[in-house]
């Protein structure tokens, strides 16, 4: 029995834990509420390795082409670019997906001042998200794994460290290269635990939700769902095919990282694994290291796409019509304050709650939302790795150093 429980792949484990996690949520609710502690752990696991993976990779992307940081700049410049076209194109998809289906119409939302003490919301200003940015201490940054802050100090240490003598930077950038292989091996090991810590979560969120929260909110669902399909097939499609990146390869390669993001609606905890995979994939290494956690804060594309139908099938819910207008302003403010929203569960309705604010809108939108938002962060997560992985290679081959499917690696 034991040689052929080992002949089982980890994706096949992890498969076999969602399912029985779905099931054990369903048949036995209760208990399966206290499992969400065994999820929390994994989650800690995984966000552990965040901070030194972005400083390291960050630190020897950009310090380790110091004889070349035109390239790097130029990278960046391709980078940000792409960014900010992908999730423009996602917001656009959303809108128009919630005004064509429009979720909201005929649902009733909470009585004023329910949102009190449930609610926690702060307008949200351009100065305000400028001043975020700047860590005021590294180590506060770190541990409070506030990704965009961290992606801040990296960039000006790796630019930093290249203008200092070969001497003197080989050192530094030799650590930075071992802790990076390092954590590379801290995340094998982390992901043996996966099936575990995702068959909690199913069996958490399926407990939680209900389905009673799935049928009151259905068309909401859909309409989410739906838009990030079409995203998928209109914008992420052509762009693999532009970059000439062999589909079917590159979601297989990508198929244990997304079974994770899905499920424990992190793409934090999927990046890790996912970074590996896309250097096994072909993609160089210094690539991978500086294009990947920039995406993570100012890519989001399934989160920022969610913040476009979230905002509106509120106002819809409440009864107020935005005029053409005010939603393109609501877009545009989304557009500047998705950046850098973190990669953890419920970190978009941080940003949804003070949307609302800036624009008078009620809170209670985002209490209704809240019963079926693991449900939805799921597809949003999913989107926001795949498509960050996808930027990777799009950029690779943008600089001309993405090879031929053929030459791509395969994987270990």
């Amino acid at each position: 029995m034991w040689p052929f429980l080992r002949r089982i792949s980890l994706t096949h484990w992890i498969m076999i834990s969602m399912v029985a996690g779905i099931a054990f949520g369903h048949w036995f609710p209760t208990p399966a509420m206290e499992l969400k502690i065994v999820s929390t752990v994994f989650l800690s696991m995984i966000k552990c390795i965040l901070v030194p993976l972005v400083f390291s990779t960050l630190v020897v992307g950009i310090a380790g082409h110091a004889d070349d940081m035109k390239a790097v700049g130029r990278l960046a410049i391709k980078s940000i670019f792409y960014f900010e076209v992908v999730t423009t194109l996602g917001l656009v998809i959303g809108l128009v997906a919630v005004n064509v289906f429009r979720p909201g119409d005929g649902l009733v939302l909470p009585p004023p001042g329910s949102a009190v003490g449930h609610v926690t919301a702060e307008k949200v200003t351009l100065s305000g998200i400028f001043v975020h940015i700047v860590p005021q201490s590294f180590f506060a940054a770190a541990a409070a794994n506030d990704v965009l802050q961290v992606v801040f100090f990296a960039i000006l240490f790796g630019i930093a460290l290249a203008q200092v003598e070969r001497t003197a930077r080989e050192p530094v950038l030799r650590f930075c290269e071992s802790l990076m292989e390092t954590m590379f091996k801290f995340t094998a090991l982390v992901m043996k635990f996966a099936p575990f810590g995702i068959g909690a979560a199913m069996a958490y969120t399926v407990a939680h939700s209900g389905i009673d929260a799935l049928k009151s909110l259905l068309k909401l669902i859909i309409t989410l769902y739906g838009a990030l399909l079409v995203f998928g097939l209109t914008v992420l499609l052509p762009a693999a095919l532009w970059a000439r990146v062999p589909v079917l390869r590159f979601l297989k390669l990508l198929k244990e990282p997304i079974l994770l993001a899905f499920t424990t609606t992190s793409s934090d905890a999927a990046m890790p694994d996912a970074m590996k995979r896309l250097i096994y994939f072909g993609v160089p290494k210094r690539i991978v290291s500086f294009v990947m956690p920039i995406g993570y804060s100012f890519n989001l594309d399934g989160s920022t796409l969610y913040l476009a139908v979230a905002s509106i099938f509120i106002a819809q819910a409440a009864k107020v019509e935005l005029s053409l207008t005010q939603q393109v302003v609501m877009m545009l403010t989304l557009m500047l304050t998705s950046k850098g929203m973190a990669g953890i569960p419920r970190a978009s309705q941080v940003v949804l709650a003070g949307t609302l604010v800036s624009f008078g809108l009620p809170l209670e939108g985002v209490l209704v939302i809240m019963g079926v938002d693991e449900i939805m962060d799921m597809g949003r997560t999913t989107v926001n790795l795949v498509g960050n992985c996808l930027a990777t290679a799009v950029i690779a081959r943008w600089e001309g150093e993405f090879p031929p499917p053929s030459a791509s690696a395969k994987l270990a």
